[in-house]
């Protein structure tokens, strides 16, 4: 009898463990979108090649387009107001190139942030980040005169990183 009662109890045990690891499966597939929307190289970048979509814009008109995709509860977003400042120099002495930050909130708060991390852009869009196709901010995208993606660089960026988008934007 009990040999039955420990057999019994290690079935029990094993289909616990069974059932609890499924149901962390689930969990993890159904509630963290972020490992569902990573793409093959666990990269958070907009694919080259992809077309932009924004309200209002005439992407022939800008020429090349760097969107600055912030959100104002992002703390890397601040962090990299510095580089964003130069972004903004760099912009205002390339006519070529158009700054324009998208951010979820609205376009007088988001104005207001920036102003209050002193970074001068006057394009100020509001836009949800799934219509970019943008999985996290920060996020920029270097976009060309057909409106089509060139480049996107994701997250605070190393001082490399930072030195290859200014270069690009130089272009």
């Amino acid at each position: 009898m009990n040999k039955i009662n420990s057999r019994i109890n290690l079935a029990v045990n094993i289909a616990i463990v069974l059932v609890v690891v499924l149901i962390g499966v689930v969990f993890a597939r159904n509630y963290l979108p972020s490992l569902r929307s990573r793409n093959k190289n666990n990269d958070y970048r907009v694919a080259a090649g992809s077309n932009v979509s924004l309200p209002g814009i005439d992407w022939e008109k800008n020429g090349q387009t760097l969107l600055l995709v912030l959100d104002t509860k992002c703390a890397y977003c601040k962090a990299s107001a510095p580089f964003y400042q130069e972004l903004a120099r760099a912009a205002a002495q390339n006519r070529g190139v158009q700054l324009i930050a998208v951010l979820p909130q609205d376009v007088r708060e988001s104005k207001q942030y920036l102003s209050d991390l002193n970074v001068p852009i006057n394009h100020v869009r509001q836009s949800g980040f799934d219509v970019l196709g943008v999985r996290g901010t920060p996020t920029l995208i270097l976009v060309n005169q057909n409106g089509k993606v060139e480049q996107s660089w994701a997250g605070k960026l190393p001082p490399e990183k930072e030195t290859e988008v200014l270069k690009r934007i130089g272009d």
